[in-house]
């Protein structure tokens, strides 16, 4: 359900939780939590790489939708939230290194360089308030899990050095609820917008639902579909071909929790 909250209520839950993040004591998947409230992806490279990424979010923008980017070096959001630090507030950063997963972290003050991007893209749980308020049931928010994520054959068009497949994240539906699924996330383009594909896993490369890439199997039912939306985890994908020098990402699942209010993105 819709909260029945007041937008300052939702916003100083939000703050809230962005404050157990920063002091280490929010590490898991955040689906469901801080409803109302706008989570975003995030992506930070260095200036130099910052060009090119930007061509391809404007290129890209099923699967990277840019709520906003910082100036080199600056690592407070405010056109996002009061205070957000992008070094401390996401729950678990991911550091990839020449492309290749190193660690994983709950905070990166000590590797953030004054040459630094941020980068924050729209994310599906923004649109899954929506599809709860009218009655479609969300396995992974049932089962307190993560998303099912999956790589496709799907690919992004290049900018630069970024280029390769897209990523989607799933969820299963019975065919009547799905079209009602496609409908209102349609109204939602700044954070993924309608899906890219539903039915057969395989016309999209995904060889065995049942074992996505990242997130956790959503155990589909007799007589439901699949139903695919691109996914903001699309950047650690295409990190593996271009190979930055350095990219730190959020851990999948784990979201940057902002102040903004979903409505604000809905179209009319």
């Amino acid at each position: 359900m819709v909260s029945t909250q007041s937008p300052a209520d939702l916003q100083a839950i939000a703050r809230e939780a962005r404050m157990r993040a920063r002091n280490g004591q929010l590490s898991s998947p955040t689906p469901g939590l801080s409803p109302g409230i706008v989570q975003g992806n995030v992506a930070i490279l260095p200036r130099d790489w910052a060009d090119d990424f930007l061509r391809f979010c404007h290129l890209n923008q099923k699967p990277c939708p840019l709520l906003t980017v910082s100036r080199p070096g600056e690592y407070r959001l405010n056109e996002l939230g009061d205070d957000i630090d992008i070094r401390t507030d996401v729950p678990m950063y991911r550091v990839f290194r020449d492309g290749q997963l190193i660690e994983e972290v709950p905070d990166i003050r000590h590797l953030w360089q004054d040459d630094f991007v941020a980068f924050v893209l729209g994310c599906s749980f923004s649109f899954e308030e929506a599809l709860v308020s009218a009655g479609l049931p969300l396995r992974h928010l049932q089962r307190n899990t993560d998303v099912a994520m999956y790589r496709t054959n799907i690919q992004t068009t290049p900018s630069g050095p970024f280029s390769g497949p897209m990523v989607v994240s799933m969820r299963p539906f019975k065919p009547a609820d799905a079209i009602r699924a496609i409908q209102i996330t349609s109204r939602f383009p700044r954070v993924h917008g309608a899906p890219v594909h539903f039915g057969d896993p395989a016309q999209i490369g995904i060889r065995d639902i049942d074992q996505p890439d990242w997130g956790d199997p959503a155990l589909i039912q007799p007589g439901e579909t699949p139903v695919f939306w691109a996914c903001g985890v699309t950047p650690q994908s295409v990190i593996e071909y271009a190979k930055p020098p350095i990219c730190i990402t959020h851990k999948p699942g784990r979201m940057l929790i902002t102040d903004r209010l979903n409505a604000d993105y809905a179209a009319i």
